[in-house]
């Protein structure tokens, strides 16, 4: 790297991030015909924090990442777009899908472009978002009086200077019907040195904001992460996690278990554990509903109730996302129910 990343600002690591395959052939020795149609179709951005990572021996981090010839094969899911984002749109770059709330993407760019990503038919689309769009997107939460939140999503909303996000936060904060901003981001785990005093000062002026990071391994909790959700959440402003369910990843209850201890340990509350949506060429990232209901159950009794996520799927034809849990109640009586805890014991509860 032509600056070693203790003397680097977040932009320029940026700018020193692998995007082609011949980087890829370079330093982490990734290459052939397959994985260059892979990047000519799917971008690929990994940058050097992330990279230290892989090459420090994250099986985890690589996977999500580094691009996969299993992108182009065909999986049956043939949709870019299941969620229907597109449909619900009401002014590009915004999606109205819950009457009190909408999603606004204010970025198309990420620090890295996670394999898996919802999104991953917009990664690094220029036409996404623009001045136009933001100020349109302003301009419908302005006139839509049933929208009370705002989540600044894109791409990642901290990949923008501070001077313009905390111009969009001025702006959405004056609009008197909203009462609460988000920010969806994956900085704090993929770029900690994005999370500055300046940056971390500024976010405290928007009060009531709050940051959801997506964590999905605890190799992603390094010094340098949990430092930075240190800084977010000692400037007043609560964390969450949303974590997603990945197929050679996380999908077991050891490594969810560690998770979510360390994100508690790190300040941040564990909120969704989102099942993968079915989006067309990460088929080799999902995994069966059970296993997921299976970590929600080895997760109940072996950390404290705040460390356990609600297990959500995002239903397709934009439906919204709906939580589902293990199912403890074995009978059910007039009088009582039959349930077993997470010993696996029966109990009567009287009704």
């Amino acid at each position: 790297m032509a600056l070693p990343q203790s003397r680097a600002c977040w932009q320029q690591l940026i700018s020193q991030s692998l995007c082609t395959p011949e980087d890829l052939a370079l330093q982490l020795n990734v290459s052939g015909p397959e994985i260059r149609r892979v990047v000519d179709k799917y971008p690929l951005r990994i940058n050097p924090y992330a990279l230290e990572l892989i090459r420090g021996g994250s099986a985890a981090v690589r996977r999500q990442f580094v691009p996969d010839p299993a992108e182009l094969q065909p999986d049956g899911l043939s949709d870019p777009d299941p969620l229907c984002e597109a449909v619900q749109s009401p002014v590009p770059g915004l999606i109205h899908r819950y009457p009190d709330r909408v999603l606004f993407l204010v970025s198309g760019q990420c620090a890295v472009y996670c394999r898996h990503c919802m999104r991953k038919r917009q990664v690094a689309d220029s036409e996404t978002v623009s001045p136009d769009t933001i100020n349109a997107g302003i301009d419908y939460i302005s006139r839509t009086s049933s929208v009370r939140e705002v989540i600044l999503s894109g791409g990642d909303p901290l990949m923008i200077d501070d001077s313009r996000l905390f111009a969009i936060l001025e702006a959405v904060g004056r609009i008197n019907h909203v009462e609460i901003i988000r920010i969806h981001t994956r900085m704090p785990g993929m770029l900690p040195r994005r999370i500055t005093p300046e940056l971390t000062r500024g976010l405290a002026r928007f009060n009531p904001l709050y940051v959801n990071i997506q964590f999905n391994h605890p190799d992603e909790l390094t010094r340098e992460a949990i430092e930075a959700c240190g800084r977010l959440a000692g400037a007043g402003i609560p964390l969450g996690s949303q974590t997603v369910l990945l197929a050679g990843v996380n999908d077991n209850p050891t490594t969810m278990i560690c998770l979510m201890r360390k994100l508690l340990a790190a300040r941040v509350r564990p909120y969704y554990l989102h099942h993968p949506d079915p989006v067309e060429a990460t088929a080799h990232f999902r995994v069966p509903v059970e296993t997921g209901l299976a970590i929600v159950e080895a997760l109940r009794g072996n950390i404290a109730g705040m460390g356990v996520p609600q297990y959500v799927i995002d239903l397709p034809g934009g439906g919204g996302k709906v939580p589902l849990q293990p199912q403890y109640v074995i009978q059910r009586s007039d009088q009582e129910l039959t349930v077993y805890n997470f010993e696996k014991k029966r109990y009567k509860y009287p009704l």
